[in-house]
C-alpha cells in the first residue's frame, strides 16, 4: 500500500505541475477547456439556465454540477479550483480501490491499474471532468456486488453526467439483482432530470447538439478519411460542435458505418446476457468494461479523455481476483500511452493526417478494438462457453471467504 501511495504522490503531482503550467507538456495547451469553455459555460449555468446558443454543450443536464462544482472553492479561481476537484476526484478513485483491494478474496492490482495507468494520459486527466464521472462509475461498479440500488442510483446519475455509465448495468445478473439496480438507476435518473427541467432552461438541449456531430479525427471511421486525403478525398478538418471533425462529400456515410458498428455491439451485448450462465464476483465490472469498450471503439468521436473511464473500469475489474481481463486491460494501458502521444503530443500530425499522425492512430485505434475483441471473448468464455448446461440460479457464493461477497446466476 505504501508503494502504491508513494507512485500516486509522484506521478499527480507531476499532473498538476503541469496543469497549473510550471511545467509545460508538449503540443496544444489541453487546460484551454477548462479556462475558455468550461468557465464560459459556468458564467452561463450560474445565471439558472443552460447554454442554449452553444453547440458545444452536449452533455446531460448532471454535468452542470461538475461544471459549476469550482464554486465549492471560492478562495481559489475557476481553473485552479477545478483542477483541485479533479485531484480529489482522483483521489476518491484510488481510496475506492485499494478499500476494494485489501478485503478478502481481492487484489491490488486494480488500484496499481488505476495509479499507473491515469497518468499515461499526461494532464489531459485534470483538464477534463470525466475523471469525476469516473469516479461516481467506480464506486457503483464496487458497491454493486452487495448493494444493487447502489449501484443503480449511482449508474443513474453517471448517465446524467455523461451517458456512458450507463452501460455499468449491463451486467447485472439478471433476477432481482438487476430488477433493483435498473429500477434504481432509472428512477435516479427521471428524478435529477425532472429537477433539472423545472429549475433550469434546456437541459435537453444537448440531444439536438449530439446528433448533429460529425465524425472525429481520432475515431475508429476517421481512419477512412485520413486515406481518402491521399487519395484525392476533398473534404476539410476543422473545429465543428467542439471537436476536430471532418467534414464533407462521404463522412455522413463514414459516421452512419459507425452508428451501425454501435448497433451491432448492443446487439452483441444483448446476445451475451441471453446466453450467460454464471455469473462470478467480477462479471458485473467485466461486461462493464466489455460495454465501454464497444461503444468507445465504435464511437463516431474517440476523444483522449475517454481513457480515463477505460482506465477506472479496468481498475475495477482487475480488484477482483476471477476476472480474466489482464490482456485487454494491458492493451487499454499501452493505448493510453499512445493517446497521449497522438494528443496533445503530435495532434497537430493527426489533423494534418501525416504518416506520423495516421500510424499513431492506427496503433491506438488497433490496440483498442484488439482489447475489445479479446474482451468480448474472455467474457464470453466464462460465463458461457465454460457453463453450457448449467442450470438456472438465483445466487451463488464464490468464495467461503467471510467478506460476505457473494455473485449471482442466471435464472
Amino acid at each position: 500500500m505504501a508503494r502504491i501511495l508513494t507512485v500516486w504522490v509522484l506521478t499527480r503531482t507531476l499532473l498538476l505541475l503541469c496543469v497549473f503550467r510550471v511545467l509545460t507538456a508538449p503540443g496544444p495547451d489541453v487546460t484551454s477547456d477548462v479556462t475558455v469553455i468550461y468557465q464560459g459555460w459556468y458564467e452561463v449555468l450560474r445565471t439558472g439556465t443552460f447554454p442554449l446558443d452553444d453547440v458545444t454543450w452536449q452533455y446531460p443536464p448532471a454535468a452542470a454540477l461538475a461544471v459549476l462544482s469550482p464554486a465549492l472553492l471560492p478562495f481559489l479561481d475557476y481553473a485552479s479550483a477545478f483542477f483541485v476537484l479533479a485531484l480529489l476526484a482522483d483521489a476518491a478513485v484510488c481510496g475506492l480501490l485499494l478499500y476494494a483491494g485489501r478485503r478478502p478474496g481481492r487484489s491490488v492490482r486494480g488500484p496499481w491499474v488505476w495509479v499507473v495507468g491515469l497518468p499515461l494520459l499526461g494532464p489531459t486527466v485534470y483538464a477534463r471532468y470525466d475523471v469525476m464521472v469516473t469516479a461516481v462509475a467506480v464506486a457503483a461498479l464496487l458497491a454493486g456486488a452487495r448493494h444493487p440500488r447502489a449501484l443503480g442510483a449511482l449508474a443513474g446519475l453517471g448517465a446524467l453526467l455523461k451517458v456512458w455509465p450507463v452501460l455499468l448495468l449491463v451486467g447485472s445478473p439478471r433476477g432481482r439483482v438487476t430488477r433493483r439496480s435498473w429500477t434504481a438507476a432509472a428512477t435516479a435518473a427521471l428524478c435529477i432530470t425532472l429537477v433539472f427541467l423545472v429549475a433550469m432552461p434546456g437541459a435537453l438541449s444537448f440531444l439536438t447538439f449530439q446528433r448533429d456531430r460529425g465524425t472525429e479525427v481520432e475515431s475508429l471511421g476517421a481512419l477512412v478519411l485520413h486515406a481518402g486525403r491521399h487519395l484525392g478525398w476533398q473534404g476539410e478538418v476543422r473545429l465543428h460542435y467542439g471537436s476536430v471533425e471532418f467534414l464533407g462529400p462521404y463522412v455522413p456515410l463514414v459516421s452512419a458505418a459507425a452508428q451501425l458498428l454501435s448497433a451491432a455491439a448492443l446487439s452483441w451485448l444483448i446476445a451475451w446476457r441471453l446466453y450467460a450462465r454464471a455469473w462470478s464476483a467480477s462479471t458485473l465490472a467485466d461486461a462493464a468494461f466489455v460495454a465501454v469498450l464497444l461503444f468507445t471503439v465504435t464511437s463516431r468521436v474517440i476523444s483522449p479523455q475517454y481513457m480515463v473511464w477505460l482506465v477506472g473500469v479496468a481498475a475495477v475489474c482487475l480488484v477482483f481476483r476471477t476476472s480474466r481481463m489482464e490482456l485487454p486491460v494491458g492493451l487499454v494501458l499501452v493505448a493510453t500511452f499512445v493517446t497521449f502521444l497522438e494528443f496533445p503530443v503530435w495532434f497537430s500530425h493527426v489533423v494534418a493526417s501525416d504518416p506520423l499522425g495516421v500510424a499513431l492512430l492506427l496503433v491506438r485505434n488497433g490496440l483498442l478494438v484488439a482489447a475489445a475483441l479479446l474482451a468480448c471473448r474472455a467474457l464470453w468464455r466464462q460465463t458461457v462457453a465454460e457453463h453450457p448446461g448449467e442450470a438456472a440460479r438465483t445466487r451463488a457464493p464464490v468464495s467461503p471467504a467471510p467478506s460476505g461477497d457473494t455473485c449471482a446466476s442466471a435464472p
